[in-house]
């Protein structure tokens, strides 16, 4: 099962990536037990294959999580995808499975543009010639339509997200998710199961409050198998542009992300300090980093996207080895 907390999981818990997922014994009683059976059982092996050659040209696969909304989870997707494609010689995509809601395509600059359908299926939106975008945000005759859609239909969608978009050779395809561990985390944890994932970047603030989220955040990813390349630590304090001296605008009362990390064995893969020109770039649809590239944050951000970028590499040596 992969509800949120540990503390309601029963202790015998299949998993969802079992064919037994929602119908062994010890799934009598769990909160999550209908949508397991409904949605989380092994993928249809037709499907797995057929998933499995639509994205044999992506390289590398990296989900970008949270357990808590609101602490800059489609920022940092957004500023990973630019980051990345800011080597020329790479080609990236960024696909937004946050159905409900969708905010890359106004952060993308891409508001109001329309997805083409070709022989080879959906085209992606493009921002430059190597990175290109994909998002129920444009499906929607107005960016203010609510999406209000039940489990399978969402699931349905990004399936159709990962077999019929165009991706081409791809060097990163980054997932934007939306909050928490429900129907969207399952699906995209199944159908990429036919691949290989890299792994999720978690992205939490320092405070308890949304620590506490991550946790469970952590724990789902240990239950379905998903590798954990580390937690980005958002909102990690306020460095005045004038007097240059740091606030804690967000105090990390039980130690933030660093303590936690300690405590459960992950790797923090930085800290991003508050800057309000990132809010203002992203309503503008322009690129945080090249707008304002010397700022500490810009410096933060580039540092996390080249460990990012490193743990990618080591991957991938990783599984040509046992190859």
């Amino acid at each position: 099962m992969a509800e949120a907390g540990a503390e309601t999981r029963p202790q015998d818990c299949p998993g969802t990536g079992s064919a037994r997922a929602g119908s062994a014994a010890a799934c009598q009683g769990c909160p999550n037990q209908r949508l397991c059976a409904a949605g989380a059982a092994a993928p249809d092996p037709a499907e797995s294959a057929e998933l499995r050659e639509r994205l044999r040209s992506v390289k590398h696969k990296v989900l970008v999580l949270s357990g808590k909304g609101g602490v800059g989870k489609s920022t940092f997707s957004a500023l990973l995808a630019r980051g990345l494609a800011a080597d020329e010689a790479k080609q990236v995509a960024l696909l937004d499975i946050d159905i409900c809601g969708p905010s890359i395509p106004k952060m993308m600059g891409l508001e109001g543009e329309q997805v083409h359908q070709s022989g080879s299926g959906w085209s992606p939106v493009y921002v430059e010639e190597n990175l290109g975008v994909m998002s129920v945000g444009f499906l929607l005759s107005s960016p203010d339509d609510a999406v209000i859609w039940r489990g399978p239909k969402k699931n349905g969608l990004i399936k159709q997200f990962l077999r019929d978009v165009d991706w081409g050779e791809i060097d990163y395809l980054i997932i934007d998710t939306p909050p928490g561990t429900s129907d969207e985390h399952l699906s995209i944890v199944q159908y990429l199961s036919a691949t290989h994932i890299d792994g999720a970047v978690i992205i939490t603030t320092p405070q308890e409050v949304s620590l506490q989220d991550v946790r469970k955040e952590i724990n789902f990813c240990h239950k379905v198998k998903l590798p954990i390349i580390g937690v980005v630590e958002n909102m990690s304090g306020f460095v005045c542009p004038k007097c240059k001296n740091e606030s804690q605008i967000f105090p990390p009362t039980t130690g933030g992300a660093e303590k936690m990390c300690q405590n459960l064995n992950i790797s923090l893969l930085g800290k991003v300090p508050l800057d309000p020109q990132i809010g203002k770039s992203c309503d503008k649809g322009q690129s945080f980093l090249s707008e304002v590239s010397e700022s500490p944050a810009t410096l933060s951000y580039r540092d996390i996207i080249q460990r990012i970028q490193d743990y990618c590499d080591q991957h991938q040596l990783q599984e040509e080895k046992i190859i």
